[in-house]
């Protein structure tokens, strides 16, 4: 297992099917110690969003209804969006510069490599949490009322 596996307090969410790729992915974030949510669909994952604090959102390049440039619209409406990681089974470079042009954090080819998906969510993670501080210092500061 690669270094990366020891952070801890990783969380993301798993949006779309993955049928053939979903256990690959629960038992990489059980063997790093991360949480793992996942959604089929935009109702239940905004509303895992709305209830989880998730720092990588990992969604597939064209799901049903909602494909990934309408998955980072929706991220971009939270006060610290997660980072976007897309995953397709089609990777190219057409798709990668797209995908970082407009501000997701990566991609990941399907199928799914387990070192690869250890990497690219903890260095998401990461990202997140520097976008976090920053988010914090910038924030003006709480005033509270007797």
């Amino acid at each position: 297992m690669t270094e990366v596996a020891h952070e801890a307090n990783i969380s993301a969410l798993l949006v779309g099917d993955y049928s053939s790729e979903r256990i690959l992915v629960q038992d990489i974030f059980r063997k790093c110690g991360w949480r793992l949510f996942e959604a089929p669909d935009r109702r239940r994952a905004l509303q895992s969003l709305d209830r989880n604090e998730v720092q990588v959102v990992i969604a597939e390049s064209d799901l049903p209804k909602w494909n990934w440039r309408k998955v980072l619209t929706d991220l971009r409406r939270l006060a610290v969006p997660p980072q976007l990681v897309v995953t397709s089974r089609t990777a190219d470079e057409h798709l990668w510069a797209e995908v970082l042009n407009v501000g997701a954090y990566d991609v990941l080819a399907q199928p799914l490599d387990r070192d690869e998906v250890q990497r690219v969510v903890a260095a998401a993670s990461r990202q997140y949490a520097r976008v976090r501080r920053e988010h914090r210092k910038s924030a003006p500061p709480a005033v509270f009322h007797a």
